[in-house]
């Protein structure tokens, strides 16, 4: 899908990050701990990007300035995940700078239930 992160990770112990679907599926029952960088364009639009659990928002970021040629958003969260939830990235509106090519998505497990 367009709205989700398609770039290759430098780590992803486990293989619990989906490459193909931007999809991360968890091990196990557990604390996590995920963040995320997006980069606008500049096209005087907000963007809004929205950290997605199980297909709900769980949190978003948003960037506007339309007197920046580049603006970025950042959040972060801790969220309780039984095994098999999913997590990914999904952008609601807006345009990213080079699609999902300067985001970054991180995400571990920080203590297992």
């Amino acid at each position: 899908s367009s709205n989700r992160l398609l770039r290759s990770f430098s780590l992803n112990i486990g293989n619990h990050f989906d490459l193909t679907s931007s999809i991360f599926v968890a091990p196990r029952k557990g604390i996590y701990s995920f963040s995320f960088h997006v980069v606008k364009v500049y096209n005087r639009q907000t963007i809004q990007v929205s950290l997605m659990q199980n297909g709900y928002p769980v949190i978003s970021a948003f960037a506007g300035d339309q007197d920046v040629t580049r603006e970025a958003a950042s959040n972060g969260v801790l969220l309780l995940m039984e095994r098999e939830d999913k997590v990914h990235l999904k952008l609601e509106r807006g345009n990213l700078m080079g699609g999902w090519k300067y985001s970054t998505f991180s995400g571990f497990l920080v203590f297992p239930l």
